[in-house]
């Protein structure tokens, strides 16, 4: 048996490598050059960036996590999260929840008081992503923090936005955390994330470079899908001028890819991808000629003066992402098609963020010396009210009637880590196995 895998990010690359493991054939087809799609990184002038945004290893997931650090092997560095929260020019320490007393004294009491009132009011089931923040944690934490900066995220109104999801993704605390938060006591949140690691040379492609080596001769690239067939019980997969044959493929593509490769799929399939909701993301690379402007590494900014919701320190996830003697910072923006931030230059989005960052003395934007914008389509699933029916429809779809499965974020369009796209690939090899 021969499995075509369609795309080489993250998920195509490990679903390659389970699949070697049991000694099943198969061949990865990427369109690009370089294998490893939204975890590909960059190196200009020294300085090394993760082209789609900034990612970081952990995992609740201990296989998939003692998996990940062993294809690395020595090239890591452990780090302890120093993430705040800008607010009202003060760092805030992240998640917002724990951090209550670094507010001002009357945003700190107001947190407090309103959360106490939500956790001792009438319990009720939330309709929407917006009301699962007030009543989860009460005015002053969802409107300081969570609802402009989630606004900022998803580019999305959060009212519109479903409830399923939030469980594993925003941190909820005990009630007594958030009153200790507020009178001073440490507390911590999101524990899993509290160390992390991240590669020490090569950026967050390294972890897909070390895959790849693994299925070396097993990858094809400059291979973009363009049609998807079956014949004979065969799947012939072509880029307009090859054809190759398949017993099995599997998609890794986004969901759109797909839908275009394959001829006359029903109608009510395709209104439902095209309800689907995601958003696209500038981001912004700047070097600076300073050794180090602080010692975080990354903030979260509600502020709605600022386009941005994220704010990175590259180099304090490791030393090797910028020359010695110099520093690196990174922000991303997200956009949809038509917006304001989707026809707006690239220049003129980096003088934005650096203007912002110099206003809040974060940076002196006397000392950038690098700076460049990249955009990306596909950053992330937005789960609208419709997202359960449409997805489900689409899925029975491809993979019970025509017998392709989906895996990988905008394959599933689930909104994802790469720790659980790995996950993802190895439960499938399982299953095709």
């Amino acid at each position: 048996m021969k499995i075509g895998i369609l795309g080489g990010g993250v998920t195509g690359l490990a679903l390659g490598y389970f699949l070697q493991k049991k000694g099943i054939g198969f061949e990865v087809l990427e369109k690009d050059s370089v294998a490893g799609g939204l975890c590909r990184s960059f190196s200009e002038q020294g300085f090394t960036f993760d082209t789609h945004g900034p990612h970081i290893i952990f995992s609740k997931d201990k296989e998939i996590l003692d998996f990940v650090l062993d294809l690395l092997g020595e090239n890591k560095v452990k780090n302890k999260r120093n993430a705040k929260v800008l607010f009202k020019g003060r760092f805030v320490k992240y998640p917002f929840e724990n951090g209550l007393s670094d507010l001002p004294l009357e945003d700190n009491f107001e947190c407090l008081n309103e959360f106490v009132k939500t956790f001792s009011a009438e319990k009720r089931e939330p309709k929407n992503f917006e009301e699962w923040m007030y009543l989860t944690f009460g005015k002053g934490i969802t409107e300081k923090y969570l609802l402009p900066y989630n606004k900022k995220i998803w580019n999305f109104p959060p009212s519109k936005m479903a409830t399923f999801w939030v469980y594993p993704r925003i941190p909820k605390p005990p009630a007594e955390d958030i009153i200790k938060a507020s009178l001073g006591i440490e507390t911590e949140g999101y524990t899993h994330q509290l160390f992390f690691y991240y590669p020490r040379n090569g950026g967050f492609q390294a972890i897909t470079d070390a895959l790849e080596e693994k299925i070396r001769g097993k990858v094809t690239k400059n291979f973009e899908v363009k049609s998807v067939e079956k014949r004979k019980g065969k799947w012939v997969v072509s880029n307009g001028v090859q054809e190759k044959e398949f017993d099995k493929i599997v998609s890794t593509l986004p969901i759109y890819g797909l839908q275009k490769a394959i001829p006359e799929i029903p109608e009510k399939i395709s209104k439902a991808i095209s309800a689907l909701k995601y958003n696209s993301l500038v981001t912004i690379f700047i070097g600076m000629k300073k050794g180090k402007v602080t010692d975080k590494h990354w903030l979260y900014i509600p502020d709605s003066a600022f386009k941005g919701h994220r704010v990175i320190f590259p180099k304090n996830y490791s030393p090797m992402t910028a020359p010695e003697g110099l520093f690196s910072v990174g922000a991303e923006i997200t956009f949809n098609e038509g917006d304001e931030v989707s026809k707006a230059p690239d220049k003129k989005l980096v003088e934005h963020v650096v203007e912002y960052l110099d206003k809040q003395q974060l940076i002196d934007k006397s000392d950038v010396i690098y700076s460049k914008a990249f955009r990306t389509k596909f950053a992330y699933v937005v789960y609208d009210l419709d997202y359960e029916k449409n997805i489900a429809a689409i899925r029975g779809y491809f993979e019970k009637e025509l017998g392709i499965p989906l895996c990988g974020r905008f394959a599933e369009f689930q909104y994802i880590n790469s720790d659980a796209c790995i996950r993802h690939a190895k439960d499938l090899s399982e299953r095709i196995a």
